[in-house]
């Protein structure tokens, strides 16, 4: 009996010693394969480089967002806004964080109405102070970070301020999009910065950018106070309120009252995923999940992806979602959104009923529907064709399972001309609703002070029937962000397709009776057969910036969007 007891203690003794040896070794979930999908390679590569320093999601993609602001001032920076989704592995729990921009004190209905009562002219509008919003991303990665972050604050400003100050090469991305904004002279100081030298770039020229290495060293210092007040806040106010064109009145007031919030994530299934994606005021969310309800009685994986059927069905259940989101969707603090009715089974079910699977939607019926929970007051225009959208989006996967989804933006290609500090101020306040009434009925997403505007970033996370993390999907793109997003979701759910392929699928963006299909991917075939449906057909060019990954049994399958920069990082497991 002594020495059964003597073995029983020594086993005991032993398994006590191997519990703390484990528990001082890094765990399986700490060294799991990690990723970062980016739209630029020198904004990936900082991101992956702070994976490898330990650093976690949150880390990897503030220091990528601080590249971009300097490597595609064209799309996303510091002067503009982002949202985050965010899955927290340990706590299994998915966090978003609003940091849509926010229009100031100063504005009013009638923002964007010229002298004579009629909307002002896009450019007049875009280009200068007048479409400024104040800025949500650094005051939004503060809080990512206080709430998630691993590595110091200053730290994952260090890539960007080294390449600031060195210079990086110029990408043909970048040359390209200068060619196509010839407004960009409309502010003279701005076109002078990609003229160093008194000529266009060219695709290899080193650009420098001292002034954001200057403003960046002061937020990686002092947080977000070295952002909004100070000697940063001053330079964006002096910007906006002596621009050169549309000058209005943007205070510090405005710059230090910004607060990010934390949101409840949109989330529904689909043929038994979970989708979960950002709120109002983005309506990412919430109208890629339509789309994809109104498709779900409808089998779409027995139809070829490029079939004119496929095509048909996707661009209808397009049309009832935007319809939705154009009546009832803006700025939940001003107006708020029937979120539950909109996503509703049995409303969407009701709604895809409207789909013919041979005939097109009736123009007549492309209008909202009745929602649970729904305001009979609101209306809201369809927006016209704007611009060429920009933004970007990176999708991201820690050593410890946390993902990020974050899609990120100063609205048009070089928001709104103006830079203060190095960065480019956005134009986000154009994705207001120019018209503030219709039929005498108030628009949801019309400007008013301290409202944020409609946006169409789809940040989404998507987790399979097992609940485990599936896929980590965004895009850019302006309102076409929304079925890019879809359209991938269905080649991976639907059409079993591996992350490369399902982004490569052929855009197929509809909000009206016009039927838009990505050109020169060979789907002019298809022109007749959606004709005798009943579609208008109008082959466009679309730049859709996707940037994804997904989790399988033999690896992760990352991706970035072949029609962009894109670029992939990953750390193998140990």
């Amino acid at each position: 009996m002594r020495q059964t007891l003597t073995f029983h203690a020594v086993l005991r003794k032993c398994l006590t010693v191997l519990l703390l040896l484990c528990a001082a070794l890094p765990s399986a979930a700490a060294t799991r394969e990690q990723v970062i999908v980016a739209s630029h390679p020198l904004a990936m590569q900082a991101g992956q480089a702070m994976l490898a320093r330990g650093g976690n999601a949150i880390d990897a993609a503030i220091a990528t967002q601080m590249v971009m602001t300097l490597v595609e001032p064209q799309s996303s920076g510091i002067g503009g806004g982002l949202f985050i989704v965010y899955f927290d592995a340990k706590h299994k729990r998915v966090e978003t964080y609003d940091g849509r921009e926010k229009a100031p004190a100063s504005a009013g209905p009638n923002l964007f109405m010229g002298a004579d009562g009629t909307p002002l002219p896009f450019v007049d509008a875009v280009v200068g102070g007048r479409s400024v919003g104040v800025p949500g991303a650094i005051a939004t990665l503060w809080l990512a970070h206080k709430q998630h972050g691993k590595l110091p604050w200053a730290d994952l400003f260090e890539p960007a301020i080294q390449l600031a100050e060195s210079g990086f090469n110029v990408s043909p991305r970048l040359v390209k999009v200068l060619g196509l904004v010839p407004s960009l002279q409309l502010v003279p100081s701005s076109a002078a910065y990609f003229q160093p030298e008194g000529k266009p770039l060219a695709v290899g020229d080193l650009l420098r950018n001292p002034a954001l290495a200057e403003t960046l060293r002061t937020i990686a210092k002092l947080g977000p106070d070295g952002f909004y007040k100070g000697r940063v806040g001053q330079q964006i106010v002096d910007t906006v309120t002596n621009a050169p064109r549309g000058a209005v009145k943007l205070t510090l007031n405005d710059l230090a009252g910004y607060r990010p919030v934390k949101r409840a994530a949109v989330c529904s299934t689909y043929r038994g995923y979970r989708i979960c994606g950002m709120a109002p005021p983005s309506s990412g969310g919430t109208t890629s999940i339509q789309i994809l309800k109104l498709l779900e009685r409808f089998d779409m994986g027995s139809l070829a992806p490029n079939s004119a059927k496929a095509v048909h069905l996707f661009a209808d259940a397009q049309r009832l979602a935007f319809a939705d989101r154009a009546a009832f969707l803006a700025d939940p603090d001003f107006v708020p959104a029937p979120l539950p009715g909109l996503i509703d089974g049995g409303y969407l079910s009701a709604r895809s009923k409207l789909m013919s699977p041979d005939t097109a939607l009736p123009q007549e019926q492309m209008l909202p529907g009745d929602p649970r929970g729904a305001s009979r007051t609101l209306r809201r225009l369809r927006l016209p064709e704007r611009g060429r959208p920009s933004t970007a989006h990176m999708s991201i996967l820690d050593g410890n399972g946390n993902a990020i989804a974050m899609t990120t933006t100063v609205e048009g290609p070089f928001g709104s001309h103006l830079m203060a500090g190095g960065f480019f101020l956005n134009n986000q306040l154009t994705d207001f609703s120019f018209l503030p009434k219709s039929d005498n009925s108030l628009i949801a997403n019309a400007p008013a002070a301290g409202k944020r505007p409609l946006s169409s970033m789809t940040p989404t996370l998507v987790f399979d029937r097992k609940g485990k993390l599936y896929a980590v999907i965004g895009s850019a793109g302006g309102w076409r962000i929304i079925p890019h997003v879809a359209k991938t979701l269905l080649g991976l759910i639907d059409w079993k397709l591996p992350m490369a392929q399902a982004i490569a699928l052929p855009n197929i963006t509809s909000r009206t009776a016009v039927v838009e299909i990505e050109s020169g991917l060979g789907l002019e075939g298809l022109e007749p057969e959606l004709k005798a449906m009943g579609h208008e057909v109008k082959y466009i060019e679309q730049n859709s910036g996707l940037n994804g990954f997904r989790i399988t049994p033999e690896g992760i399958d990352a991706a970035p969007d072949a029609r962009r920069e894109g670029a992939v990082g990953k750390i193998e497991r140990k």
